[in-house]
């Protein structure tokens, strides 16, 4: 199975399902691999994308200031499969102690291997399988103007115009 070194190609609203998608692209060539992923994972990328500074520090920054402080790195991303159409990663880490080797989401490793100037890796089997059964769920009006990431100005606009309710109900 072979590994294929990817980008964070770009980074926007399907508004089809109103559902934020990273697109990940291999490194010179063309397959790409979008993943759906979640408002704060997507938040996340945008601000290190845009290299925005937050006055407190994010999840992905906490847990970024924890492996340093705790004398490790991240050497790596992986994403390495799809299963019920969910997809897998793996974190690779290096401390003083050896090699870790962490389960986590695609849409959190990506956010940690931005901060760290990690790179991603994705297998290869998943950047042609995926492009063909994504293809299906991206609708036919979906365009490239509809996937345009958010402008810092947008992003930080959107971020504080926030309202509680915006966040949904919950329910014990």
């Amino acid at each position: 199975m072979g590994l294929i070194e990817v980008e964070v190609m770009r980074l926007g609203l399907d508004r089809s399902s109103n559902a934020y998608v990273v697109i990940l692209r291999e490194k010179d060539g063309e397959r790409m691999l979008p993943i759906w992923i979640g408002q704060a994972e997507a938040e996340s990328i945008v601000i290190e994308m845009h290299h925005m500074h937050r006055e407190r520090p994010l999840t992905h920054d906490l847990c970024k200031n924890i492996i340093v402080q705790l004398g490790a790195t991240l050497l790596r991303v992986h994403v390495t499969r799809i299963v019920a159409r969910t997809y897998h990663a793996e974190l690779h880490l290096a401390s003083r102690d050896g090699s870790v080797v962490a389960d986590a989401r695609p849409s959190d490793s990506i956010a940690l291997a931005l901060r760290f100037n990690a790179p991603i890796f994705v297998n290869e089997e998943l950047l042609t399988t995926a492009l063909l059964e994504e293809a299906e769920t991206i609708s036919e009006a979906a365009t490239e103007q509809e996937f345009r990431p958010m402008s810092p100005e947008e992003l930080k606009a959107y971020l504080e115009n926030l309202r509680p309710e915006d966040f949904g109900k919950f329910r014990l």
